[in-house]
């Protein structure tokens, strides 16, 4: 529409299209300019969650740092080529903001994210503006989950060694304190430490596990490795909080253990396997 005045103001010799026309161009200016400041100056850092398997939906938390120390950012859109755009409508100026992304990825194995892009349509919406920042974010992406066996009938698994770990229970030693959830039984209640501090307190217990089990990757069900790496990584997680949980690879054992920690041990493990 601009450049049609403009042929119409040089035709014509008339004034008036001439101002129409340079006010169109001074506006479009001025908006690019305001366009472009609003996509600068922002920080992103890049947070993935603990447990991130394939073909799985993993959301990412993202924090927005606006390093502008008078001008506020709107309307900023976060995108990747394989992920649903997400919409941040302002960072105030030197404040940050939390958004999430979620992401899917095909394949296990050592992951990176390299790159995500910004864009906005403010001011007035008639251009978008973008630019890609770039990332240096790591991460592994363990075997996606297949169900298996339930681990106590036998197959393709092992149990070895005794177990002198304690879990959460009703029935071990005293391991420590927390907040009354109302979930726990009353019997459980800290009565003199509640009143000390006005708040109910629970008791925590152990208990004792169930014998360790040790995931042997050759003998787990699956016409593939894949599917063998991927009912492991099922038992895994079905039963690394509950009971002791080894793996053997390739006649290499990881020896059994409980907890989150031991669960990324081993699925780590599973992720990089046979990938050199």
């Amino acid at each position: 529409m601009t450049i049609a005045l403009g042929f119409a103001a040089v035709n014509t010799g008339n004034n008036l299209l001439f101002l129409i026309v340079s006010a169109l161009l001074a506006f479009m200016v001025v908006t690019g300019v305001m366009g472009m400041r609003n996509i600068k100056g922002l920080d992103i850092l890049v947070t993935p969650p603990e447990e991130i398997f394939a073909e799985t939906p993993a959301v990412f938390n993202l924090r927005l740092k606006n390093t502008k120390s008078r001008a506020s950012s709107f309307l900023i859109r976060l995108s990747r080529h394989d992920a649903k755009s997400v919409l941040v409508p302002i960072i105030p100026a030197n404040e940050s903001v939390c958004a999430a992304m979620t992401l899917t990825f095909p394949y296990r194995g050592e992951t990176r994210m390299e790159s995500l892009t910004i864009s906005s349509s403010f001011p007035v919406n008639f251009f978008t503006r973008s630019w890609t920042i770039p990332l240096d974010t790591s991460f592994v992406v363990f075997p996606r989950l297949l169900p298996g066996p339930a681990g106590d009938d036998g197959l393709g698994t092992e149990r070895s060694g005794n177990n002198a770990r304690t879990l959460r229970g009703l029935d071990g030693e005293l391991e420590g304190i927390r907040r009354y959830s109302g979930r726990e039984p009353l019997k459980m209640i800290h009565w003199k430490l509640s009143a000390r501090n006005a708040e109910l307190m629970v008791k925590e217990f152990g208990r004792r596990a169930m014998n360790p089990l040790v995931i042997n990757l050759d003998k787990q069900p699956g016409r593939t490795l894949e599917d063998r790496l991927s009912v492991s990584a099922w038992l895994i997680k079905k039963w690394v909080l509950q009971r002791p949980v080894g793996l053997v690879l390739s006649g290499r054992t990881i020896p059994a253990a409980t907890g989150r920690a031991q669960a990324v041990i081993l699925l780590t493990e599973l992720a990089l396997y046979d990938r050199n």
